[in-house]
């Protein structure tokens, strides 16, 4: 552990830089996702028919290796940050569907009917009433979409897309164990720092 933290030390410089790529691909995918997932969530809730198909599709992107991903995506997003952060997306979507989805879904009927008494729009309600509502649901997704993320985002730097799986890939190619650790111990602790923060926000949006 000694040497560990002596060769931590020698290249502080080279890991910060690592884990605020980390955290900008991270960040910007999850935050791509909540803006695409979302709103196809509240398209499934107004229109049941094409809840299931979408869903299984979404469920089909899951199954596919994440190295099989970049790879099917190099040709169209060339090598890099962009190739990573579109994977990154596609697997983050589902969650967040399915929890925007459940959340508005388990918003009590009598709820929605007091607002209509009110003489709110069905717009007014689902921004007023039903996402403020689900919120709690939504952000468990979006916890579980970050932690994915940041496990997979070490994987994006085998196309080049930086990120802490430097780190991991060098120490692979020449097998060092302390680079690879390098990559791997802060990827773990960025993954519980910012889930631990998405739980306090999660709990915040229940006493609302």
């Amino acid at each position: 552990m000694i040497e560990f933290f002596e060769f931590l030390s020698a290249r502080s410089g080279d890991l910060l830089l690592r884990i605020l790529e980390h955290i900008q691909l991270t960040i910007l995918a999850v935050g791509i996702a909540i803006g695409i997932g979302v709103p196809i969530g509240v398209l499934l809730m107004r229109i049941p028919t094409i809840s299931r198909p979408v869903q299984y599709m979404l469920g089909i992107v899951q199954t596919i290796p994440s190295l099989a991903m970049l790879g099917l995506l190099i040709p169209f997003a060339g090598i890099g940050a962009p190739s990573g952060i579109i994977a990154l997306v596609l697997y983050s979507l589902l969650v967040i569907v399915q929890n925007t989805l459940v959340g508005i879904q388990q918003v009590e009927p009598a709820v929605i009917e007091s607002a209509t008494g009110m003489g709110m729009n069905n717009w007014q309600i689902l921004f007023k009433v039903q996402i403020p509502l689900a919120l709690p649901v939504i952000i468990a997704g979006i916890r579980v979409a970050t932690v994915t993320c940041v496990g997979i985002a070490t994987l994006v730097a085998a196309i080049g897309a930086g990120g802490l799986g430097v780190f991991i890939f060098r120490g692979i190619n020449v097998l060092n164990n302390n680079l690879i650790l390098l990559g791997a111990i802060p990827a773990a602790l960025l993954a519980v720092l910012l889930d631990s923060f998405l739980v306090i926000l999660e709990k915040i949006s229940n006493k609302q």
